[in-house]
């Protein structure tokens, strides 16, 4: 005579419960939802990150090349002129602003022989950093006898913008980008560089 609720022959209350419980649908979107949110967050993060590294890989490769490019064409620079390079280089990164950017010009006179030799070296400190006369690798193929090359080295540092601290180690949150290309001169038979 009491308000016991009814169950089927043979099953007690909370076994029904159970079964009922299991049959229910109602919430599924929400559990499936938090379960991929953090995978979903986790890779739109990471594409967030490679189309940033890759557009900063690219425009320091644009760099280097522009550089040389822009040297090869002249007969004879300066360090003054050489210093115009890093206005050259941050027009390339922009809307980015290169970090710990590093810029090495240098000359290269190959030999009658196909040995490679520093003729001059420039830096963005307006330093030397290769010393003249020293030996410079270069690819086999741009080895020719009696000619002269132009080499841009061009260095930056990228850092990670989403990366958690804690998530992963400080060295791996940092990526350095360098690039060098070596250019031909275009005119006369090596490019002069007084002072440097």
């Amino acid at each position: 005579m009491g308000c016991e609720p009814e169950t089927p022959i043979g099953q007690p209350g909370p076994i029904r419960r159970i079964r009922e419980l299991l049959a229910d649908r109602s919430g599924v979107g929400a559990v499936e939802f938090a379960l991929i949110a953090p995978l979903l967050l986790c890779l739109y993060i990471t594409a967030f990150e490679l189309t940033i590294g890759l557009s900063v890989s690219k425009r320091t490769t644009r760099t280097a090349s522009t550089i040389a490019d822009l040297v090869t064409q002249q007969t004879a620079v300066t360090p003054t002129v050489l210093a115009t390079m890093k206005d050259v280089a941050n027009s390339i990164f922009a809307p980015y602003t290169p970090q710990n950017l590093s810029i090495k010009i240098t000359g290269v006179t190959i030999g009658t022989g196909g040995d490679p030799t520093v003729k001059w070296s420039w830096d963005q400190a307006n330093g030397r950093p290769y010393p003249a006369g020293s030996a410079v690798a270069v690819p086999a193929d741009m080895r020719s006898p009696s000619t002269f090359l132009v080499r841009a080295e061009v260095s930056v540092t990228h850092q990670l913008f989403m990366v958690m601290p804690g998530l992963l180690p400080s060295s791996l949150q940092t990526i350095t980008l360098s690039r060098q290309y070596y250019y031909r001169q275009r005119v006369g038979s090596e490019i002069t560089c007084t002072g440097c």
